[in-house]
């Protein structure tokens, strides 16, 4: 029997590379997903990249509670159930110190990160079978702080404080809640992040981040999806309201 044999998963940001990524893995191990992203063109895409008929998707913005109510009545409706919540939806926002840091991209930013998340939360819970598990993903940016990325780092924190409050209440239910913490990862987000500390320069600034991890490089899409697998299934029963950083060992240094 495959390890996530009979399951049911639900992905947001599912058109995204991690997303793609931890859906075929667990596509690859018996589940059925269900993906959630902002455009259906990239959806639609995405799920024919990944070519599985246990795969269905719905076009949502995270941030607008008819939306998750949709996404989360269509997931059920497509597959009957939902057993893995990978709350995964997520953006960037932009790289300026906080005086000059636009107040609408930062309201931009906690919608995305902070209410998406605590909403699919919300809406998520109540369908999820009991023994179930929600991955919510954060970041290193969640467990420290850096300059020029308020929002980003405020949301990511907000994060942590999510997981912890729904682990305390979903432990009665069975259902784990914990959250992953990848370090920059090889993908478009850091290209932006980037482009965006050092316009035009951003190689210099992949050089210079890589130097800051212990293992010397970026995290692929592929480890943060392996360690949101772990998380999914039963090799992880007897954890919930953790961290886990997926980061090279740079939060420890």
């Amino acid at each position: 029997m495959k390890k996530l044999e009979n399951k049911v998963a639900l992905i947001t940001g599912g058109a995204g590379e991690i997303g793609k990524e931890t859906a075929k893995l667990m596509l690859e191990a018996g589940a059925k997903v269900f993906l959630v992203d902002l455009k259906a063109e990239a959806l639609e895409a995405t799920a024919k990249a990944l070519g599985n008929t246990n795969v269905a998707w719905e076009a949502a913005d995270v941030s607008q509670e008819e939306a998750v109510k949709r996404y989360v009545n269509k997931a059920v409706e497509a597959f009957g159930k939902i057993d893995i919540f990978f709350n995964n939806a997520g953006i960037e926002g932009v790289v300026k110190p906080i005086e000059a840091y636009p107040v609408d991209i930062f309201d931009k930013v906690v919608a995305v990160n902070i209410r998406g998340v605590w909403m699919g939360a919300k809406y998520v819970l109540p369908h999820m079978k009991d023994g179930g598990s929600v991955i919510i993903t954060s970041s290193v940016a969640g467990l420290v702080g850096s300059p020029n990325v308020s929002a980003y780092i405020t949301s990511k924190h907000a994060n942590v404080g999510i997981m912890r409050a729904l682990a305390a209440e979903a432990a009665p239910r069975k259902i784990r809640v914990n959250s992953v913490h990848p370090s920059p990862v090889d993908n478009r987000m850091m290209r932006s992040l980037e482009d965006g500390f050092a316009p035009g320069a951003g190689a210099e600034v992949k050089k210079n981040l890589e130097s800051t991890i212990p293992l010397g490089r970026y995290a692929t899409n592929n480890e943060i999806a392996l360690a949101v697998m772990f998380l999914a299934g039963d090799e992880s029963r007897f954890i919930t309201g953790a961290t886990l950083p997926v980061d090279g060992g740079m939060t420890f240094v």
